[in-house]
This record gives structure tokens, sequence and C-alpha cells, in this order.
């Protein structure tokens, strides 16, 4: 493990890469809306996606909606055609908990911020249940690496220790998101709202919408003394691994109009160029 993660405050964290030299490369997995107890969740995909970051040692960050969790007793959109088999069951929170765990623990060292998303905000505000903190709580043990319970926002500053003798941050903004995208913008229009008031991120990551795309703004900043500098603000909008769609055929999604959605990840890849700065791209992985 050449990266260590700590907490800062309850949804600020810190992942630092230390021994940074030439032909160094680091991936991180970011993704969102997993939806991981929907029977229109692709585990399969899910798995392919999390035995890449095994391989490349790479941290994972998910901005919420891990879970669904919309068959509770008391949610009004709660189907029983809508529960997978294992969690037919009186204690559907617990079962719940108990299959995520089976499914991401052999992954636990690897995750290092769990964020909050709108479904599980709903089971905290109407059950009492943090479904992130527990299962959060349920990977730590299986894990010396830390996993941390987020916000429905915050920040992960990226520290890059190079040479000994050179150091340097990413700032990574993630906010689950709001609204429902739109038909037509897919939400695009917010990163211009969002690059006023998330002034410092250099890439802000949200969710939410089930959309994948990338988007750039380019910047022109002063510093204390004066010098100008132009530098890009990025935003990456990460989709789901749920897909309602299917052949169009009928249910809530296709009878409401929305359309197929993409499904999978998205990527970040650090590497180092020959004057030890560390340079950054920005992948989408969808079907």
């Amino acid at each position: 493990m050449t990266w260590a993660t700590k907490a800062i405050s309850d949804n600020v964290h810190e992942i630092k890469f230390n021994d940074i030299a030439a032909g160094w490369e680091q991936y991180i997995l970011l993704s969102s809306d997993r939806h991981h107890d929907n029977p229109h969740a692709n585990h399969k995909l899910e798995k392919k996606h999390l035995d890449m970051a095994r391989e490349r040692n790479a941290p994972i960050v998910d901005n919420g909606d891990l879970f669904c969790a919309m068959q509770g007793r008391y949610d009004s959109r709660r189907s029983q055609t809508s529960l997978r088999p294992e969690h037919r069951t009186d204690d559907y929170f617990g079962a719940l908990i108990d299959t995520a765990e089976e499914f991401y623990k052999p992954y636990a060292d690897l995750f290092t911020v769990i964020g909050k998303g709108n479904h599980e905000s709903s089971i905290l505000k109407h059950n009492n249940i943090d479904l992130t903190k527990m299962l959060v709580k349920r990977l730590n043990d299986h894990t010396d690496n830390p996993v941390y319970s987020g916000g429905y926002g915050g920040y992960v500053i990226l520290r890059f220790n190079a040479h000994k003798t050179r150091r340097s941050a990413i700032i990574l903004k993630y906010y689950h998101g709001s609204g429902g995208g739109g038909a037509v913008t897919r939400g695009v229009i917010q990163t211009n709202r969002r690059s006023t008031y998330m002034p410092d991120a250099n890439i802000i990551m949200t969710g939410h919408i089930h959309e994948a795309w990338i988007m750039t703004t380019p910047r022109e900043r002063i510093n204390r003394h004066g010098k100008l500098s132009l530098d890009t603000q990025w935003h990456i909008s990460t989709p789901t691994y749920k897909e309602e769609y299917g052949q169009g055929a009928g249910g809530y999604h296709v009878e409401s109009g929305r359309p197929p959605k993409p499904v999978g990840c998205a990527w970040l890849k650090f590497w180092i160029d020959g004057q030890g700065v560390v340079k950054w791209r920005v992948e989408l992985d969808v079907l």
C-alpha cells in the first residue's frame, strides 16, 4: 500500500501518496449510485471494476446511494417485485447491511470515503438508521486501512510527495447531487453554478442523476503576489450501476418517459512528468 487515508473533519478527508518517483502512476476509482440492493443493479460490472481497483491498488471514493433501500415497511414506493430474494425478511435493513458487507468486504482496504446520497438520507430521516455508517463500521472490521463515512457533500484532499522534496495537492469535491438533471442538458448546466461557490476544488464529482460526462472550466487565477496563471476545474458526473430501462417494454422508468442510463464508473489516473509534476486525466468506464 503506497497511500494512506485520514480524517481531517467529518466531511473532509485526505489521501496521501508517498514515495512517488519516475514511472509512477496511480488510479482512483470514483463511483456513485450503486443501488446495490436493487434488482436492476449490475453486480457483475460492479465486481469487474472492483477487481480492476484491486489490480491497480486504487483507492475508492464513493459518492452515495450505494443503497437503494426503497422496500422498507413505511416506504410508499415498496414493492415485493423490487426485492432481491435475500432481502425478503422482516429484518430488511439488517439484510441490506449483511449482503453489502459480504459483497464489499474483499475490497474493504480500498474503500476510503463513502458518502451519503438521498436514499441513505431518507432512511436516516424516516427510520433513524444510518446505513452508510453501519456499512463503514462493518467494512472496518475487515481492514486495518480506515474506511470513513462522509457527508452528502465533502472534500477529499489528494496529497502527493514526489522525490521526497516536491509536494503538491489536488482538491476533490464530492457532492451527491440534486434535481433531475434535465432531459436535454443532463445536468451539465449545474457546472457553471458550482464553479461559483466551489472555487477551491480542482475536481468536482457529482452523481444522483445517473449521467456520465466530463466538463472542464478554464479559469484565470491570481495569487497574493500578483502572479497571473490559468488552470482548469474538472467536473465529473459519475453514472450508476442500476439500469432500469431494459428492453423498453414497460415499468415505472419506461412509463415515466425516462431514457436508458449509462452504467459504470469513472477513474482518475495520475502520473509524474519529467519535472516531477503530478499530472492527471479523467476516464469514464461505462457500458
